[in-house]
């Protein structure tokens, strides 16, 4: 799962995606650039919100590591593209036994690591168990517990052996950063095989990466790109005006876009997002433990309300954990829908007519605290009082996600198809429905696609039933660019940015 600026990356569960072969990664939209050459040497300024926690994304690396590292400086056996399709990389070919438990992948000949060694299977072997380790904090270990074995018969082989059948192996697969075995220091330094090598990391400031001489693939369209790093969406749009970075990767202030709307210098583009804004019970604490507690604090709330005085006309509601691009989506937008009269009517029955207090604890970052303002006034108005409990992304990190010390939060899940998190009884928000557990292991252990969204439609419906949670809204992807770019990531799919395809004019 991932939130943003702490970053778990939630599980995911896939169809079985068409397969591509792509040199450098999956390219991605931006509109064409205006004017002048494009400059094979320039130096594209990237300003974000989210910088890394630390460089390894095995531990608690945040959505930063993500955005500035994955595909850029590190690659995977398969990638996911911008529009969400799985893409070969470092494998070239692979096999699939007939009982679907055993998968032979053939490594990419000619891969070499930013340190100059040759990538072997042995570095994938030891990549794959960097994720599955007891002390791995990767979002995929959960997914990929799965793996029984990994065996390497020779130095172009990896021959991996699962303990149950996993219609979603190969899409999990392009989570996993392929890292040089021998590497040392990953919190602070890389080894990988993409296109960018790391240059410096300043911390609370930047990150820059220079384009790598002996990448394998099309060499990236520039020569360095650099993540500047800012403290709130005024600090990085004034940034975008002064030219001082040439694209933001996600716009935060919807109240701020006119000014580049009606700039030529800019473009707007308005993508599509998979991050889903949470307001997470602990449906294993009192009163969350019951579903029409659940369902009145969500019937409690006007999600439209919130959505429009936040992001003003972007945005979607939901009404659930699936966005729309998911193969499962169904509009749930109806159940649980913002009815004051039921969720009074809901809280007696539940034996609270007079209402309750919990506290809610809240990132620190934008937009929690609105958000928190929001949910508070809105309860309380059927008789629940709010207290606003503000921590640090690592607070909450280690507050609600690993020891669930909570009794509500807020957050925000980033990926795509981490509907079968609800599947897991000990993951933090702790809802347990034993009938939904069984359907997300039998769509892992479908036969086809169409089985597996059928359970997940299933699931869908149940969850949002259920209210195990109160799925607030899901957010825009804007990127607002230079007019002098083209190239750039359009969706942002999971919090990544590719960069090495942003071409620049001089």
């Amino acid at each position: 799962m991932s939130i943003k600026k702490t970053s778990l990356y939630g599980g995911a569960t896939a169809t079985a995606l068409a397969l591509t072969l792509t040199a450098c990664g999956g390219g991605a939209g931006g509109g064409s650039a205006s004017g002048g050459s494009v400059d094979t040497n320039a130096t594209v300024n990237i300003g974000s919100l989210y910088e890394p926690q630390n460089l390894d994304n095995t531990a608690g690396g945040g959505q930063g590591v993500t955005e500035a590292l994955n595909g850029n400086v590190y690659e995977g056996l398969f990638g996911l593209t911008d529009d969400g399709k799985v893409e070969k990389l470092l494998a070239q070919d692979y096999k699939v036994s007939g009982d679907g438990l055993t998968y032979t992948f053939t490594l990419r000949d000619g891969v070499k690591f930013h340190s100059g060694k040759a990538l072997t299977s042995q570095d994938v072997k030891y990549s794959l168990e960097k994720v599955i380790a007891k002390d791995s904090q990767s979002a995929r270990k959960s997914n990929l517990e799965v793996i029984k074995d990994v065996a390497t018969p020779d130095a172009k082989t990896v021959k991996v052996t699962l303990s149950q059948k996993s219609i979603s192996f190969v899409y999990n697969l392009s989570y996993v950063w392929i890292i040089n075995s021998e590497a040392k220091g990953l919190k602070t330094g890389e080894d990988g095989t993409g296109p960018y090598k790391l240059n410096k990391w300043t911390r609370g400031s930047a990150l820059s990466l220079d384009r790598f001489a002996g990448y394998w693939g099309d060499a990236a369209s520039n020569k360095q790109v650099v993540f500047h790093y800012y403290k709130d969406a005024t600090a990085l749009n004034n940034a975008l005006l002064t030219n001082a970075v040439d694209i933001v990767t996600s716009e935060q202030s919807p109240d701020a876009l006119d000014q580049f709307k009606s700039n030529q210098s800019f473009k707007v583009n308005d993508g599509n997002s998979t991050t889903k804004l949470l307001l997470a019970f602990n449906d294993k604490a009192k009163p969350f433990t019951d579903v029409k507690v659940r369902q009145a604090v969500s019937a409690a709330i006007d999600d439209k309300k919130l959505l429009e005085s936040v992001w003003g006309g972007y945005g979607k509601l939901i009404g659930s954990m699936v966005p729309p691009t998911d193969p499962w989506y169904e509009d749930l937008t109806k159940v649980n829908a913002y009815d004051t009269a039921r969720a009074k009517k809901l809280l007696a029955e539940a034996g609270y007519k007079n209402g309750f207090s919990f506290t809610l604890d809240t990132p620190n970052y934008d937009p929690h605290p609105t958000a928190a303002t929001f949910i508070k006034s809105q309860l309380a108005k059927v008789g629940i009082t709010v207290k606003i409990n503000t921590i640090t992304p690592d607070e909450w990190y280690t507050k609600v996600y690993k020891n669930h010390d909570f009794t509500a939060t807020l957050q925000e899940h980033v990926n795509d198809r981490d509907l079968v998190w609800y599947g897991n009884p000990d993951f933090y928000w702790g809802y347990d429905n034993k009938q939904v557990t069984q359907w997300v292991e039998q769509a892992e252990e479908a036969s086809s696609t169409t089985e597996q969204t059928a359970l997940l439609k299933k699931v869908n419906q149940q969850t949002a039933e259920d209210a195990a949670s109160d799925w607030l809204y899901l957010y825009p992807q804007i990127v607002v660019a230079s007019s002098k770019l083209s190239g750039y990531p359009l969706n942002g799919l999971n919090s990544q940015f590719y960069a090495y395809d942003i071409k620049k004019k001089g």
